[in-house]
């Protein structure tokens, strides 16, 4: 039941949203930026006429420090979040969840649909006061793509959709000029697609595709000093002091400056999720919790009750789970890697650890993520495998037999440093102990060092999530192919990368569902690549004081049109 009654609130909150992202590109949306109409921020002035409070200062906190302030590179909810408020794409996505002008005033697309046209606002100016132009967009997209770009950017292949981006980021050619990207003029930017994309309109929200200064070209300082950062967002990064703080404050030279109420916004960086939330107790904070903070787990029953109109938990399309390195021993064996998975009881992590609501995963795809006729999820099932501990042991010694082993090397179970994450962690260990008898050691890591790990491939097993960039389940497919830069688990299987070119390519979206069933099938049934855990919930704390904060269908928060009244 509790599974069902989530499910139908997603469905709600995800109605309108699913219905306009199947009419065409115009209308998806996107992890990046987007907003929703089932966001809380409070209950208003009731009877009255809202007041803005004369301090237009947000205080907020970010659990880990952003590990870069350069497009190119971000790959994490916190370099999103603080992205959003310093840049803005082509096109942004407004609280209703529907794409609006961004530094494209317009854009219209040709009979193909492979053609588009942007016409940029004259309007747009970067911090500096310089404007904002197409040859921009053309700079900062070749830089992403250029494969001399180091360290390469994980999110190169999110650009793929235009017209011979992947041969040139493969160095399969080498002239630009070949990429469907050019600058007709200053304010017109034509893009050329390699197929039809329904969603593409949406994607140029993505921070992937924001555009960047030209001067960073001659500064190697300009995406870690603050004083050196030229933007074009509503908010620049004034001030920065790594694990401490860091300050945003309005744009004056931001084309829609007239629609921004706060003046600054103050983040401090603490990731403890129990400092988080006495810090919103003493009133420090005026909202606390995920996608950039967290609340403590144990936390939750106690502050569900004294925060009957301050505490919200909202269902979201985004997957928690554990990565294996599939080119480390021993979990180059896919037997290995299902019996782990198998060993552990899901329903006792949400239940009993975790507490907010949280569905146990069996798949990669969450529910609420577009399907042909209806979500992914709801035409096609999880039944790519069941918890099983006997069958979980049975598949253990297959697999260590097959590897000529008698006992597992040490292995160790790594995090990003988070009071939830260990929590996790310590109960899956006690069950692969429990179940398989397997001694398993935890290890924490701070965010930037584990992403990197990650990255190189220097871990056996790893806690992650994914938040998806658009709402489509090519935004969980295409990141497991042998190009993409975020397939952190080394996986390489022909069948599942043509699986995914079929998909990018095909027109047909029943077709293209197959393709995923297909992949999801390779991913989780087959390989076992990743050890899906469960779908998130957002539980936050929020000031009713605090307006103008969007939540997608993501879990992703927009505080760029946030405001604060008088309280």
């Amino acid at each position: 039941m509790k599974k069902q009654r989530w499910l139908v609130l997603l469905t709600l909150v995800l109605a309108v949203s699913f219905v306009l992202a199947a009419c065409g590109s115009n209308n998806n949306n996107s992890a990046a930026n987007s907003g929703n109409e089932g966001s809380n921020t409070g209950s208003s002035n009731a009877g009255g006429e809202e007041k803005l409070a004369a301090d237009q200062t947000l205080r907020i906190n970010f659990a880990a420090d952003v590990p870069t302030f350069d497009p190119a590179q971000a790959q994490d909810n916190q370099a999103h979040t603080a992205l959003n408020l310093m840049y803005e794409g082509l096109v942004r996505v407004d609280e209703n969840s529907k794409e609006v002008p961004g530094v494209a005033e317009s854009w219209k697309s040709d009979s193909t649909g492979k053609i588009y046209t942007f016409q940029l606002r004259k309007d747009a100016k970067w911090s500096n006061g310089d404007p904002v132009t197409a040859n921009d967009f053309v700079f900062a997209w070749q830089r992403v793509l250029d494969p001399k770009t180091q360290p390469a950017p994980a999110y190169a292949y999110q650009l793929y959709y235009l017209k011979n981006a992947q041969a040139y980021n493969e160095g399969k050619i080498t002239d630009f000029s070949q990429v469907g990207v050019k600058a007709v003029d200053d304010y017109t930017l034509e893009v050329t697609l390699e197929n039809t994309t329904p969603y593409f309109i949406n994607l140029t929200s993505f921070y992937t595709y924001f555009p960047v200064h030209k001067s960073v070209a001659d500064n190697d300082k300009w995406a870690t000093d603050p004083s050196t950062m030229i933007t074009n967002g509503p908010f620049t990064l004034t001030g920065l002091v790594t694990g401490q703080s860091m300050e945003f404050t309005k744009n004056p030279n931001y084309w829609d400056n007239k629609d921004i109420k706060l003046d600054k916004i103050k983040a401090t960086v603490v990731n403890s999720a129990a400092t988080e939330v006495l810090s919103y107790q003493s009133g420090e904070l005026d909202r606390a919790g995920q996608p950039n903070g967290n609340i403590p787990a144990d936390q939750i029953p106690i502050l569900k009750d004294q925060f009957k109109d301050e505490f919200h938990i909202d269902p979201v399309a985004s997957l928690y789970y554990y990565e294996f390195n599939t080119k480390a021993k021993p979990f180059d064996n896919a037997k290995i890697r299902k019996a782990f998975s198998m060993a552990i009881d899901r329903q006792s992590i949400v239940d009993n650890v975790t507490k907010a609501g949280q569905v146990p995963a069996f798949g990669l795809i969450p529910p609420g993520i577009n399907g042909a006729e209806k979500s992914f999820r709801e035409e096609y099932p999880e039944d790519y495998f069941k918890e099983d501990v006997t069958e979980a042991k049975k598949l253990l010694q297959e697999g260590m037999a097959e590897e000529g082993i008698t006992s597992l090397p040490p292995i160790t179970l790594t995090y990003n440093t988070d009071d939830n994450h260990k929590k996790i962690a310590l109960a899956v260990t006690d069950m692969w102990k429990k179940n398989l008898g397997v001694d398993v050691k935890i290890e924490n890591q701070e965010w930037g060092v584990f992403i990197k790990n990650r990255q190189s491939g220097d871990y056996q097993v790893a806690r992650a999530g994914w938040v998806p960039d658009y709402n489509d389940p090519m935004t969980f497919i295409d990141m497991w192919t042998t190009q993409s830069g975020n397939n952190d688990i080394k996986l390489n299987d022909p069948t599942y990368d043509a699986l995914v070119a079929d998909a990018y390519k095909n027109s047909d979206n029943k077709a293209r569902m197959e393709d995923f069933r297909k992949a999801e099938q390779i991913l989780i049934g087959d390989q076992m690549g990743i050890m899906p855990i469960y779908y998130y919930t957002n539980p936050a704390l929020i000031k009713p004081y605090l307006k103008g904060v969007t939540l997608d269908y993501s879990g992703s928060v927009d505080y760029s049109r946030a405001y604060l009244l008088e309280h």
